[in-house]
């Protein structure tokens, strides 16, 4: 398995690093992991893009100092705050979709492993009024990480985001309040829990490296930094 590692300061070539994941994937026929803290943004969801307050919500990540960027994966919009934890997990397929919901089910297992063996304590499922709502969550005292999936040629990619501190559950609800706000989305603030919160360490770091062992798991990795996927 290629182990991905490292953040890269600017927005777009940290993105880009993610995107060449899959084209590494597909080149070595070799699944991959990344787990790091993407530099600060909010990403929107394709349903974001189109509503009519979607230009008023970029200004709103804007003025609290958050790149606004659109991705391809998920639903409604995300925030990183520098500290917010970030996983992508990407496996060779046959394109076919018949796999999807076990994918679903293995990474959320996966994950729920990692952050319990940090001490978090977590279940399935999320509070009313999440950010990006969806079917794939953890919450502890509030939602703690969402997942999604996107399948394209020959890889499956599924990835997710993790609150890891209290702080960041603040962070998090203050610009997402704005942001929900101006797309007309539902969005309870104390919604946002951590893996702090929920029993777990402060720091992003411990929380990168149990995501990353629990999806490497026993196999042969091959370290690979970020910056590499770019060339």
């Amino acid at each position: 398995m290629h182990v991905v590692r490292g953040s890269l300061a600017d927005t777009e070539r940290d993105r880009a690093a993610t995107r060449g994941l899959a084209g590494l994937v597909e080149r070595t026929d070799r699944p991959a992991v990344r787990t790091w803290t993407p530099p600060r943004q909010v990403a929107f969801g394709r349903r974001d893009a189109s509503a009519d307050g979607y230009d008023r919500a970029r200004r709103a990540a804007l003025e609290r100092g958050y790149d606004p960027v659109e991705r391809r994966v998920g639903g409604r919009a995300v925030a990183y705050t520098g500290e917010t934890v970030a996983f992508v997990h990407a496996v060779p397929t046959d394109d076919s979709r018949s796999g999807i919901q076990r994918r679903y089910e293995h990474a959320t297992d996966t994950l729920r492993d990692a952050l319990e063996g940090v001490g978090a304590t977590v279940r399935s499922g999320e509070p009313a009024g999440s950010f990006c709502a969806g079917d794939h969550s953890l919450q502890g005292d509030g939602k703690v990480a969402g997942i999604a999936q996107r399948v394209q040629r020959a890889v499956a990619v599924v990835g997710g985001c993790v609150v890891v501190t209290e702080d960041d559950e603040d962070a998090i609800a203050d610009v997402l309040g704005p942001v929900y706000a101006a797309l007309g989305v539902p969005f309870e603030t104390e919604s946002v829990g951590s893996v702090e919160t929920a029993g777990g360490p402060d720091d992003p770091g411990a929380v990168v490296g149990a995501i990353e062992r629990a999806f490497a798991s026993d196999r042969e990795t091959n370290p690979v930094e970020a910056a590499v996927l770019l060339s």
